[in-house]
């Protein structure tokens, strides 16, 4: 019975873990350039029972479960919907490629292309990032009317080029990791390569959250934390039976 309690709440701490993942694709479903996580469940390894009272012979009667765990939250890098907004500084990238932002903590990467002419000039994002170059230096965007972003990434003001956006891309997504505001980490000294994804000014690429999707799942995850929750319920009374009332003369 105590097998019972462990295995049914492991179960339910599973599915709690996956609930925060989905209400957080939902915070985020209008987050731009946010990809979704998925989480990743794995069974605690099985124990062969046998019957162990028919003498020498000691039949297999089956596999017995122990619970599950979370194993992975993985990322998932779909491409999302392209909106178009007309703001010259928007940058929707279609295909494989990330922007490389300068943060106190060091290089990191992003798909969030709504960017800002800083008050210094500088191209950064909304959180105040700055926006680096192909060589690992800032953007810097002087007055200008006309101001044009390429499909690779260079940038003009006025038919006069100021530089190339930083766009790149990694032998595998996977090797990401998400840090908060939308931004990725790499491994250290991760290799790069120019992107071979297109850059399209004045769009924006959104979440890859299907809002549908999302609460099915979320309502599939209730349910199984529910029956769960009531597996425990049944071993915590069956537990007491035993304890109370079982061998009472």
């Amino acid at each position: 019975m105590l097998r019972g309690l462990y295995t049914a709440a492991s179960g339910m701490v599973t599915e709690s873990l996956r609930t925060d993942v989905i209400a957080n694709n939902l915070a985020n479903v209008n987050t731009v350039g946010y990809k979704k996580d998925e989480t990743v469940s794995a069974e605690f390894e099985a124990v062969l029972l046998k019957r162990i009272n028919d003498g020498q012979v000691t039949p297999d009667i089956g596999g017995l479960g122990r619970g599950s765990r979370v194993d992975e939250i993985a990322t998932i890098h779909e491409q999302g919907a392209t909106r178009q907004t007309g703001n010259k500084y928007d940058v929707a990238i279609e295909g494989a490629g990330y922007f490389v932002v300068e943060t106190p903590n060091g290089t990191r990467y992003t798909r969030e292309g709504s960017f800002v002419r800083s008050a210094a000039g500088d191209l950064v994002t909304e959180g105040g990032s700055r926006i680096l170059d192909d060589t690992g230096r800032p953007i810097r965007i002087p007055n200008g009317t006309n101001v044009t972003i390429g499909a690779k990434g260079d940038v003009a003001v006025d038919n006069q080029t100021v530089g190339t956006l930083g766009f790149v891309e990694f032998s595998s997504d996977k090797r990401l990791t998400k840090e908060g505001n939308n931004l990725y980490v790499a491994p250290p000294n991760e290799p790069t390569t120019p992107a071979t994804g297109t850059l399209e000014q004045g769009s924006l690429e959104m979440s890859n959250v299907n809002v549908v999707s999302e609460m099915v799942k979320l309502i599939n995850g209730y349910r199984t934390y529910e029956a769960n929750s009531k597996a425990v319920t049944t071993q915590d009374s069956l537990l007491d039976k035993a304890v109370n009332q079982v061998g009472t003369v």
